[in-house]
C-alpha cells in the first residue's frame, strides 16, 4: 500500500535522532549544499525579500541561516508537534553549539549572514501549519530541503507538494529546494519508519520546468559519513516562480 502524508502521523517525528544522524556535524553534503545556496544568495543584494518561507521546514537550522542573508522576516512553516518545539527552543533560548560550524560555513561562504547563530535566526518566526494551506503569492523567496519526496511515497503527491511551494511565492520570486535522490522509504532511529518518493534530477526537472524560469538542476553524490538511508545523493534547485 502506498503511504501518503495524511497517513503519517508528523508529531511523531524523531527530532533528536534525526539530528543525532544527521547534523551533530558538518558532513560533505551540507557543505554542498551551502555552497551552493551561497552562490544564489550571493546574488541577491542583502536584506531585499521582505519575507521568505521555509518549506515544511523540520529541525534544521542551516537553511534559515542562510536565508538570513537576503530576507527581512523568514517564516519557518512545519506541521510536526516536535519539530516546532524544536525550532522554537532554538529561537527563544539561542542554536544549540552543533549549529556554529554550520553557520561559520554560511557566513564565511555568504558574509551577508548575520554575524552570530543567534542573530542569524533573530528575523525566523515559526508557524505550526500545513505547507499546503499556504496562500499563494506571499512571498518573495521560498525554500524547502528535503520535503516533498520525504512527505510522501507517491510521486504524483510530490509533485503537488512541488506546487505548492512555488504557488506560495509571488510571480518573479526566488526558488532554492534540496531534494534527497531516489530516497526508498527509510528509517530514522531504531524503529520508526517514514516515507520516500524516489525522485531524480530529471523528475525534479519535468515538474518544476512549468513552474519556475531560469531553472538549474544539479546532483551532489551520495555522502558516505551519512546513514545509508537507501539514497543515491542529492538534487539541488535554485529557480524563479513564473
Amino acid at each position: 500500500m502506498t503511504t501518503h502524508n495524511d497517513d503519517v502521523d508528523w508529531d511523531r517525528w524523531p527530532v533528536a535522532d534525526y539530528l543525532a544522524e544527521n547534523y551533530r556535524e558538518v558532513h560533505p553534503s551540507d557543505a554542498a549544499v551551502i555552497a551552493h545556496h551561497a552562490a544564489y544568495y550571493r546574488r541577491l543584494a542583502p536584506g531585499s525579500v521582505a519575507r521568505s518561507v521555509e518549506f515544511g521546514a523540520g529541525p534544521n537550522l542551516y537553511p534559515l541561516m542562510l536565508a538570513a542573508a537576503v530576507s527581512r522576516r523568514i517564516e519557518a512553516v512545519e506541521a510536526g508537534a516536535g519539530n516546532v518545539a524544536y525550532l522554537e527552543r532554538q529561537i527563544l533560548c539561542g542554536p544549540e553549539a552543533s549549529w556554529l560550524p554550520f553557520h561559520q560555513l554560511c557566513r564565511r561562504l555568504n558574509p551577508a549572514v548575520p554575524a552570530t547563530p543567534a542573530q542569524a535566526l533573530a528575523q525566523v518566526y515559526v508557524v505550526h501549519a500545513d505547507v499546503r494551506e499556504l496562500p499563494p503569492d506571499s512571498y518573495g523567496l521560498a525554500s524547502m530541503h528535503f520535503v516533498a519526496e520525504g512527505a510522501t511515497e507517491d510521486f504524483a503527491e510530490f509533485a503537488a507538494f512541488c506546487r505548492a511551494f512555488v504557488r506560495c511565492v509571488e510571480p518573479g520570486g526566488h526558488l532554492v529546494a534540496a531534494f534527497m535522490e531516489n530516497m526508498p522509504t527509510y528509517r530514522i532511529g531504531p524503529a520508526s519508519r517514514w516515507p520516500g518518493c524516489p525522485i531524480d534530477p530529471d523528475r525534479v526537472t519535468e515538474v518544476f520546468t512549468p513552474l519556475a524560469q531560469d531553472l538549474e538542476v544539479t546532483h551532489v553524490d551520495s555522502d558516505p559519513t551519512l546513514p545509508d538511508y537507501g539514497d543515491s545523493g542529492m538534487v539541488l534547485l535554485t529557480g524563479v516562480a513564473r
